[in-house]
Order: structure tokens, then C-alpha cells, then sequence
């Protein structure tokens, strides 16, 4: 295979550059490009053994496919995968699937394995490489593909699953699966931090190794999760501060670093921190995608929210969180929309349907669009992880603005932090209901926070951002909240604790249980109430 000279990716990369903001300017582009979408998944779910007797029919209209075919989650998928596993062909895809994603866990705690087909790696690669282009147009340039990209994430190792086939499939996080599929140009061109670290197990040891390989390397480009970003960037920070020439950011070190990527989280509570440790003129640039399947990706200011990346073959609806029942599914089907029926400002749980073999699949996200033309909107929480045991509906957004406004007005910043129902029941008197509040701040304030005060403030803020707690606040159905400041790598450690730390593993904002409240409680001297 040819290895091209660097001067010609680039020349070829501001091409595409032009190309892309040429194909950003088209208007009423997403609704076609979703049709198109639609009748090329619906004909080929159609030859599938399990999307036959699910109701799909090749050549069948949308409004029956809405009609007929349930809404579902992954634990529906579960045992059509399994026989994808073990080599059975047709199932939920056309022919045989060899890779398998697993998913990060967030809600759950338990990673569950996706099929990654061909027609998938298709759809991740062109979808990645629109994502990087949609920052090279709205930037003007192509400059960064000038130096080198780093990829901080999961292992990228295969694991070999017991599938019962001759031919053997593999798992591993969907990192690993994309890195296999780089070409020779890019690897040699543009990706770190190569083979042998990228199949390293996520820790310390890692960033270690990684930060000693690229210490001398041109990167342009880093890409993470905003916590994975931190790590790598103190692991660096440790590296470049010895001897006498003490590097104050990555920027001195790597001239031409431009651009962080970051998914996963808001880098919100972070982005001051990221810009201290990268250097003052980096750009963040956010991109939104899950191994169900890329969403969007930015393609303007931050404010405007992410573009929906309607043209790369996955066909998306959105139902609305006031019809949304976990316990009746199978019958919300009909209350789904597509992209031509969103409305600014609702909040939809977000389907998938995919070349991956999913159908009207619940991703567990939560959106709100802010913009019809083009298509943009704002990931606002989950389905699953939200504050709403007393009936307030309260999302993850809502909750980190919240808090990042109190600590913005304080110059706090904010590690981690994680936000539970507690109805604690003092002795002789009536249960109270609040939000407890779990929060560690980076050490070295000049105005050291207390929990009530704060506890105070972020009431206020809220009382702001939601309604629905407003009411129940008023109405004296909800109590204040309380705030417990937890000293500092307590959520590492909790992270380390239960086998989520590093990669794309993260913090849960809330949950409408006291799970992690309770595993943290174990982890302080707090005294249960």
C-alpha cells in the first residue's frame, strides 16, 4: 500500500475542508438524507430472521414501520446477539458479525456487547472523519492535520469470546475495533500513541508510557473523554516540569497543538483546568457518539449545540420525555417522531435504528434541539439517570449547570460530583425528601466552600433551571438538599472501587437510587443520617 508524504494529506484534508463547509451550507439536507437512511436499513433489517417476525417488510412506508415495530432495549437485543456470537448468520443483521463493542456501563454498571458490523465500520469511519472535518471548516483550515492526533482511551486489545463457531469472534471497547481498522497512512502519519500502548490496560502505567512516547512527538490533536484528558495531561505536566526549563502548558512543548476532542461528559466543570494544563489558545471541539452509533458533532460555537449527523446511515426518532414509560415500551411506539416533527426546547429520548442491526432502539439519551435548520441539539442526561423519585424530573444538565454556576461565581472547581434521592427519617419526626449532594472540588481555593452554604446556592440555581423542582419546592413536597464535600480522590477511588476508572467510564451525575450514594457513604467518615 502507498505511504503518502505528509504534504499531500494535508493538501488533500483542506480539500475535503472546503468540501465539507460547501455540504454544512446545503439546506433541508438532513430530512432527505434521513429518508434515504430509513429505506435502506428498513430493506436490508428486512432479510433478517429476527426483524421478519418483529414486523419489518422490505419496501414498507415509515408510518407502518412505526406502527408495527416496538421500541427496545439492549436486554430485548441480548439473546439475538448471543446467536451473533456463536457465528449464526442473518439474525440481526445480513451475513455473519466477527466484532463486538462493549458499551461503557454508565447507567448500568455492567458494559453489554453491541454488534459491530462491517456496514458499522463503514458508518464510524465516514462519521469520525466528518466529525474532524466539521472543525477544520468551521476553523477556516486544515491545520491540524500538520502534526500528530492522540487518541486517549480504552484498551484497543481483542478478547476472544467463547462463541462455539469456527470463526472465532472478539470483543473489546469500540476503540479497539475503529484503531483496526486505521490505514497504514494514517498510523504513520497521524495517530498515537501506537499499537502496543493503545492495548495497555487503562491506569496510570499508560499515561506513563504514553507521555513518555509523545514527549517528543508534533501532536496537533488530542481526543478523550474530559477526565481521561486531565490524567494524561498531569501525567505530561509531571514530565515536562522536570529539569530547569519548566514548560508552563502542552502548547510549549507541541507548538502546533490546536484541538481537543472531547465526548463523554460536559467538559463544562473542566474546561478551565483543560485550557490551564493544554495552553491558552487551544480549541475544544465536541463530538457526541456512542457504539450503538455516531449522533452528532460541533459544528459551530459551543452554544449552538451539535449537528446532528443526519447523512451517515442511521436513521434516528425521538420520543418525547412527557410519553416516555419504561414499563410500557411496547406500546409507545406510535409516540416516536422522526427529524422532520421535533419541536426547539422538548426533550426526546433518543432511537436509533442501524447497519449495526438495531431497530428502534432506546439509546438512553436524553436531547433537547435548539436549532431545526440545520439540525442541532444538546445532550441534557438519560433516560435512566435522572432525579425523580418526588416527582421533580430533574436531568444531569440541569444539575451541572446548576452547580457550575455556584462555583463559577466562587472560583471553585469542580473534580467530580454525584447527586441521589434521600429521605432520611430523623427520630420522632416525618421522613424528609431532598437531593443529597456528593461533591469534590480541586483543593486551593481562596475561599474555602461549606456544605449548607452551598447547599443553599445551588437550591436557588435550580429553582432557576427547572420547574418542575420549583413547584415541588414551593409546594413543600421536596425539601431542601443537602451537600457533603468529600475530600479529595474520593470519586477516583470510587471509580477504582467499582471497576469504572479511565477510558470512556465516568461518574454517574444521579440516579433515581441511592446505589453509588451509598458505596461513597462506605468510602468517607460521613455518618449515615
Amino acid at each position: 500500500m502507498t505511504v503518502w508524504p505528509k504534504s499531500l494529506l494535508t493538501l488533500g484534508t483542506n480539500v475535503l475542508t472546503a468540501q465539507t463547509a460547501a455540504r454544512l451550507r446545503r439546506r433541508r439536507a438532513a430530512i432527505g438524507a434521513q429518508r434515504v437512511a430509513f429505506e435502506t436499513l428498513n430493506r436490508r433489517l428486512a432479510t433478517t430472521s429476527f426483524w421478519r417476525e418483529a414486523g419489518i417488510e422490505p419496501g414498507a412506508g415509515y408510518e407502518k414501520f412505526r406502527t408495527r415495530v416496538v421500541l427496545r432495549r439492549h436486554e430485548h437485543l441480548a439473546p439475538a446477539i448471543e446467536r451473533m456470537q456463536r457465528g449464526e448468520t442473518n439474525v440481526l443483521w445480513p451475513g455473519r458479525c466477527v466484532f463486538f463493542a462493549a458499551t461503557s456501563g454508565t447507567s448500568t454498571g455492567v458494559a453489554r456487547l453491541l454488534p459491530v458490523t462491517a456496514e458499522m465500520l463503514t458508518h464510524f469511519r465516514g462519521a469520525s472523519g466528518d466529525a474532524l472535518l466539521y472543525y477544520t471548516a468551521r476553523v477556516g483550515h486544515a491545520g491540524v492535520f500538520r502534526g500528530r492526533h492522540l487518541y486517549l482511551g480504552n484498551s484497543t486489545a481483542l478478547r476472544p469470546l467463547a462463541s462455539g463457531s469456527p470463526e472465532q469472534a472478539y470483543a473489546t471497547e469500540l476503540d479497539g475495533i475503529l484503531a483496526l481498522n486505521f490505514s497504514r497512512s494514517a498510523e504513520r502519519h497521524l495517530c498515537e500513541p501506537g499499537t502496543a500502548i493503545a492495548e495497555m490496560p487503562e491506569g496510570p502505567a499508560k499515561y506513563d508510557a504514553i507521555a513518555t512516547r509523545v514527549a517528543t512527538r508534533d501532536i496537533s490533536l488530542a481526543a478523550a473523554t474530559p477526565s481521561s484528558g486531565l490524567h494524561f495531561a498531569r501525567a505530561m505536566q509531571e514530565r515536562i516540569a522536570v529539569g530547569k526549563n519548566r514548560l508552563p502548558h502542552l502548547q510549549g512543548l507541541w507548538p502546533n497543538f490546536e484541538c481537543f476532542v472531547h465526548s463523554g461528559l460536559s467538559i463544562a466543570p473542566w474546561q478551565e483546568e483543560l485550557r490551564r494544563f493544554f495552553g491558552p489558545t487551544i480549541k475544544f471541539h465536541e463530538v457526541y457518539s456512542a457504539c450503538e452509533g455516531f449522533v452528532a458533532a460541533q459544528d459551530s460555537e459551543s452554544s449552538a449545540g451539535l449537528r446532528l449527523m443526519a447523512d451517515r446511515g442511521i436513521f434516528f426518532e425521538f420520543l418525547p420525555m412527557a410519553d416516555f414509560d419504561e414499563g410500557r415500551l411496547a406500546q409507545l411506539g406510535p409516540k416516536a417522531v422522526p427529524l422532520a416533527d421535533v419541536k426547539i426546547g422538548v426533550g426526546y429520548a433518543v432511537l436509533v435504528t442501524t447497519p449495526g442491526g438495531l431497530a428502534r432502539y432506546l439509546l438512553g439519551d436524553v436531547v433537547r434541539f435548539v436549532s431545526l435548520e440545520p439540525p442541532r441539539l444538546v445532550h441534557v442526561g438519560r433516560t435512566d439517570l435522572l432525579l425523580g423519585s418526588f416527582g421533580e424530573r430533574v436531568l444531569e444538565k440541569d444539575l451541572t449547570d446548576a452547580l457550575l454556576a455556584v462555583c463559577q461565581r466562587h472560583n471553585w472547581s469542580i473534580v467530580n460530583f454525584h447527586v441521589s434521592p434521600h429521605a432520611p427519617a430523623p427520630f420522632g419526626g416525618q421522613p424528609r425528601r431532598q437531593h443529597e449532594w456528593w461533591i469534590e472540588l480541586r483543593p486551593g481555593t481562596v475561599r474555602t466552600p461549606v456544605g449548607p452554604a452551598m447547599a443553599l446556592e445551588i437550591d436557588a440555581e435550580l429553582h432557576r433551571l427547572n420547574a418542575d423542582y420549583a413547584a415541588r419546592r414551593k409546594g413543600s413536597r421536596l425539601d431542601a438538599p443537602t451537600v457533603r464535600l468529600v475530600m479529595p480522590g474520593i470519586f477516583e477511588h470510587w471509580q477504582r472501587y467499582s471497576r469504572r476508572w479511565g477510558g470512556k467510564s465516568k461518574v454517574p451525575r444521579c440516579r433515581t437510587d441511592r446505589l453509588v450514594a451509598e458505596e461513597l457513604l462506605q468510602m468517607t467518615n460521613f455518618a449515615p443520617d
